[in-house]
């Protein structure tokens, strides 16, 4: 396909979606405006997983603790005076933030600014392990941040968490964060910061040799990575109104490494498309969570039996398709061309 049909495919894209945004928005019920938006939260929580695990090549599983610090930094800078008031009724909050209040955007930029100087902090000492044990040692952090909020009691409400936050995750604003992420994301891949991420994934020894600070890359996608969690922490937040610390156990960070892992390690296009695909099963399948009639056999419920399902897709990619839905490819219209009208194919038309 020549360039300005390419740019004028991908403006219809662009109004296209922007027109389905705003028929959602006004025309989807609730329950369904609430699973579209959680599919844009889902977006910016996995393409930053996929920063670090798919194009730098660090396996973390630290996200739900940089989701909680950015959920409990944006509830607490936002809601009012009567808010915190109401919902620190054991222990009175700190007096440093019983009176602040600012505007949501600023609110989210210092949540996710905050949860990068938590990854600055500890990427020196955690970055230079690698695989299973940097693993292990994120995934600790984040434990340690759930658990330091339940105790909190004067600045996080401890378990019992923070109600009312104010509903400021409508979809334009979660809709435009996603935009924002993948725009990001393309801009910082095509760039040669992005080829020296890439270069640190496939050998690190032969990237040093080259000339590339392995160290810093390393770092700066850490803080990278942590700054989107962060915000899609905040994002999570303010669309269910509530948080508490139950919510950021290993079993979030388990459904966005399924997003990854299903869309393709390395693929921006495959963490977009297994994002909605993975949120929309996730409230489909819901029903196995409940009373089962399959003739066969009854089940007065089994919780938990939707994330068997789950885990068993998980299984069946790794062995099956290794590289997910999409590989380490994106989507162009070159492909769409191929796919649908075989332009560029022998016999075929050609642009």
């Amino acid at each position: 396909m020549n360039r300005q049909l390419k740019l004028a495919l991908s403006a219809v894209a662009c109004v296209a979606m922007v027109a389905f945004v705003f028929v959602a928005d006004n025309f989807f019920d609730s329950f369904s405006l609430r699973v579209f938006n959680l599919c844009a939260i889902y977006i910016v929580l996995s393409l930053s997983m996929n920063l670090l695990n798919g194009f730098t090549g660090l396996f973390s599983l630290g996200h739900a603790g940089f989701m909680a610090i950015g959920a409990y930094v944006c509830a607490l800078l936002t809601m009012s005076p009567s808010q915190k008031e109401l919902n620190f009724f054991l222990q009175p909050i700190v007096p440093i933030l019983a009176n602040v209040q600012i505007p949501f955007i600023p609110a989210l930029i210092a949540a996710g600014t905050v949860a990068a100087l938590f990854a600055w902090l500890i990427g020196k000492p955690v970055l230079s392990l690698r695989d299973d044990y940097l693993a292990i040692a994120t995934l600790g952090f984040a434990e340690i941040i759930r658990v330091l909020i339940t105790n909190m009691q004067s600045i996080t409400n401890g378990a019992l968490g923070l109600k009312g936050l104010p509903k400021y995750s409508t979809t334009w604003v979660v809709w435009g964060a996603a935009a924002l992420a993948i725009v990001f994301m393309f801009a910082l891949m095509r760039s040669a910061y992005g080829r020296s991420l890439k270069a640190v994934r496939d050998n690190e020894i032969a990237a040093q040799a080259m000339g590339i600070d392995v160290a810093h890359i390393k770092i700066v996608s850490f803080v990278a990575s942590s700054f989107m969690a962060g915000v899609g922490g905040a994002l999570l937040g303010h669309l269910m109104t509530t948080i508490d610390p139950k919510m950021f156990v290993f079993g979030l960070t388990y459904n966005i490494l399924l997003i990854v892992v299903l869309g393709g390690n390395g693929s921006i296009t495959g963490s977009v498309v297994a994002s909605f695909v993975v949120t929309i099963l996730m409230e489909v399948l819901r029903f196995l969570d409940g009373p089962l009639n399959l003739i066969v056999f009854k089940t007065d419920g089994l919780p938990g039996l939707r994330m068997v399902v789950f885990s068993l897709l998980l299984m069946i990619v790794v062995i099956y398709r290794q590289k997910g839905l999409m590989g380490t490819t994106e989507f162009s219209w070159d492909m769409f061309g191929r796919g649908f009208f075989g332009l560029g194919k022998k016999g075929g038309k050609r642009c």
